[in-house]
């Protein structure tokens, strides 16, 4: 990866494959992806494959997500969430 890229807040988006919610999420995520990649990476955590990473972060609900920057939790919301509170994230965090 490009150390470039690496240094960018990540939003880790926590999700299951077979889960309803988040899939309704995937076009809101992949939206935030195009319009904020030179701002932010977006990166889906299957919650089955990284189990770990999971309890690490405290992730009790499928979908949730969370803000990292500069090598800490910022930011987090955790259910289904809207364009807006996805928007409202960012903005609080990511100059």
């Amino acid at each position: 990866m490009d150390s470039a890229l690496r240094r960018l807040p990540a939003l880790l988006f926590f999700r299951r494959e077979r889960c309803g919610k988040s899939r309704r999420m995937d076009s809101l995520l992949a939206w935030v992806r195009v319009t904020q990649k030179k701002r932010l990476r977006v990166v889906n955590v299957d919650v089955d494959r990284y189990p770990t990473l999971v309890q690490e972060l405290h992730v009790d609900e499928v979908p949730s997500l969370v803000l990292i920057k500069d090598s800490h939790v910022v930011g987090r919301l955790e259910g289904r969430s809207t364009g807006r509170q996805i928007e409202d994230l960012i903005r609080r965090h990511v100059a």
